[in-house]
């Protein structure tokens, strides 16, 4: 899989609104009810990113969830980053109601 442009990018970011990029990363905030509603949503992306073979970095703040995906191996943002959000974004929406 390769790297993407810059325009790559800027139109890949449209398929998933609710997720910026910052630096050679895209990342978003999920906000949850309490903490173990939080852990509940890691566990699933785990379990999801390792079907996958990518993985986000993970911040757990009590009931905020912060993720960043990257390719570290191509040095930037991949078509697999952008498809890891929208499946992590199916994941929010369908066990936690929201979008």
């Amino acid at each position: 899989m390769k790297k993407l442009s810059p325009g790559q990018v800027a139109s890949h970011l449209k398929s998933v609104p609710d997720w910026s990029l910052r630096g050679k990363t895209i990342r978003r905030q999920f906000e949850f009810a309490g903490f173990m509603p939080a852990v509940d949503f890691v566990n699933r992306v785990a379990r999801r990113a390792e079907r996958n073979d990518h993985h986000p970095d993970i911040n757990i703040r009590w009931n905020k969830v912060t993720l960043a995906f990257s390719t570290h191996s191509k040095g930037g943002l991949t078509e697999l980053d952008f498809e890891s959000a929208r499946q992590v974004g199916a994941i929010f929406a369908r066990h936690f109601g929201k979008t």
